[in-house]
C-alpha cells in the first residue's frame, strides 16, 4: 500500500476525532449556558423573596425607607440590579432583629442566607462558564455562538 494509501484514512481519522471534540465541548458549553441561566433564575428567586420579607420587615417597622429600598431592588432592571441589592442590604443589616417577632426574623435571616447561596451558586457558573469560553478552540471556532457573556452578580453580602 502506498504512502497516500495510509495518509487518507489517518487524515480522516483525525478530522473525525477533532470533530467529536468540538462538539463535545460545544455540547458542555452549552450546559454551562443553561447551568447559569438556572443560577440567574434561582438568585433572582431568592432576591425576590428578601425583597417580600423586607417588606414585611418595613411594615412592622413602620420603615418607608426600607420598603422603598425592597421595591426599588425589585424592580430594578438587570443591569442597575446589584447597586439596588447592595443598598437593601445596607438597609437589612440596620434594622435591629431583637425588635422584630421571632418568626420574622428567622425569616429574614432565612431569607438572606439563601441569597448568599444562589449568589455563589450563580457566580460559580458564571465562573465555569467563562473559563471555557476563554479558549482557544471555543473562540477559534466560535463554538459560543450568539450567546451573550454571562455576568457575574456581586453585592455586600449580609452579616447574619
Amino acid at each position: 500500500m502506498s504512502v497516500l494509501g495510509w495518509l487518507l484514512p489517518l487524515l480522516a481519522l483525525v478530522v473525525v476525532l477533532g470533530g467529536l471534540f468540538l462538539v463535545a465541548t460545544a455540547n458542555r458549553l452549552d450546559r454551562l449556558h443553561v447551568r447559569t441561566d438556572a443560577g440567574w433564575a434561582a438568585l433572582e428567586s431568592a432576591l425576590a423573596r428578601r425583597a417580600v420579607v423586607a417588606r414585611a420587615v418595613a411594615s412592622v417597622l413602620g420603615s418607608p425607607g426600607l420598603r422603598t429600598c425592597a421595591e426599588r431592588a425589585e424592580a430594578a432592571p438587570r443591569g442597575e440590579r446589584e447597586a439596588a441589592e447592595n443598598e437593601l442590604t445596607l438597609e437589612l443589616g440596620r434594622v435591629d432583629r431583637a425588635c422584630l417577632p421571632a418568626e420574622l426574623a428567622e425569616e429574614l435571616t432565612d431569607a438572606e442566607h439563601r441569597v448568599v447561596i444562589a449568589r455563589r451558586v450563580h457566580n460559580d457558573a458564571v465562573r465555569d462558564t467563562l473559563r471555557l469560553r476563554r479558549r482557544r478552540k471555543v473562540r477559534y471556532f466560535r463554538l459560543a455562538g450568539t450567546a451573550p457573556l454571562p455576568e457575574y452578580f456581586e453585592f455586600a453580602e449580609p452579616e447574619v
